[in-house]
């Protein structure tokens, strides 16, 4: 392959990937009543990740973690975007984003597939520390979000304490500090009457 067809295989790919900027998630931007958009968020954790990975608990490659980010979702350009507390829709979400990756992924040169098939499948699989922490990051943003936007996308969809802290639990094992600072963001908002409280009484 010559230069120049590598070149536009790599073009081609960033054509493709601005289509993520047409997905829209559950979760509504802070500043205005509006939903967010996959590539809105993806620029969101990346930053968060290099901002905040002083309360990371391991060593981290940090660069690798933000490609991680910046690739991570890309494969909701065809899946859609599965809201978090979907039951149904995580039915098949693994099959169909798989699908979703080996698709984009194969627009790039041969090696440039390998690479970044790896990392979200890296970020997948969430057996490195990079990929643990990355997903704190996943995990973190749109309780942020919900926190300040008065708990619109929670409200909506009747999202209730118990689910928020189940999903929020993965967070343990890549930083312990931002995993108490979400419980205590659950529990300002229950008390706050943004977030249902659920069944469970202790925030642990």
């Amino acid at each position: 392959m010559d230069k120049l067809e590598r070149l536009q295989q790599q073009m081609s790919f960033l054509v493709e990937i601005d289509k993520l900027k047409t997905i829209l998630r559950q979760s509504y931007v802070v500043h205005e009543h509006r939903r967010e958009n996959d590539a809105e968020h993806t620029w969101h954790i990346a930053l968060m990740a290099a901002l905040l990975s002083e309360y990371a608990d391991e060593e981290l490659d940090l660069l690798r973690t933000v490609r991680m980010l910046l690739v991570h979702d890309l494969v909701e350009i065809d899946a859609g975007d599965t809201f978090a507390y979907d039951v149904t829709g995580h039915q098949d979400k693994l099959e169909r984003e798989e699908k979703a990756a080996k698709r984009l992924f194969s627009i790039l040169p041969e090696d440039q597939q390998k690479e970044y098939y790896e990392l979200w499948k890296e970020y997948e699989d969430r057996q490195t520390p990079e990929a643990r922490y990355a997903l704190v990051m996943d995990r973190l943003q749109p309780m942020l979000q919900n926190v300040y936007t008065k708990g619109a996308s929670w409200r909506k969809h009747g999202v209730t304490a118990d689910q928020v802290i189940h999903r929020a639990s993965v967070m343990k094992d890549a930083s312990v500090q931002l995993h108490d600072f979400a419980l205590r963001l659950i529990e300002n908002a229950v008390k706050e009457g943004i977030l249902l409280p659920g069944t469970e009484s202790e925030l642990t």
